[in-house]
């Protein structure tokens, strides 16, 4: 149980600046449709896809660095984990 909870903590907290940038990007451009009743679906695809790109960009060292201590930390405690 405490693996999966640590499991789903860590894909929580690497996932999170993605979605949450993804989500920031399509809120604005849905405001910029709403405003201007411009309703072109490419219109929200490509900002969210450069977006998160982007952001894959900054802070996929931090994502693969959490990644990689969680990785060596439940290597490192298996026979806790096992027994």
């Amino acid at each position: 149980m405490r693996i999966a909870s640590e499991a789903v903590f860590t894909v929580l907290k690497v996932s999170a600046p993605l979605l949450g940038l993804a989500l920031l990007v399509g809120l604005v451009i849905s405001i910029f449709q709403a405003t201007t009743q411009i309703q072109e679906q490419t219109l929200v695809f490509v900002p969210k896809i450069v977006a998160v790109l982007v952001a894959l960009l900054v802070f996929g060292p931090w994502m693969l660095r959490t990644l990689r201590d969680f990785a060596f930390h439940l290597l490192d405690n298996l026979s806790a984990y096992v027994g």
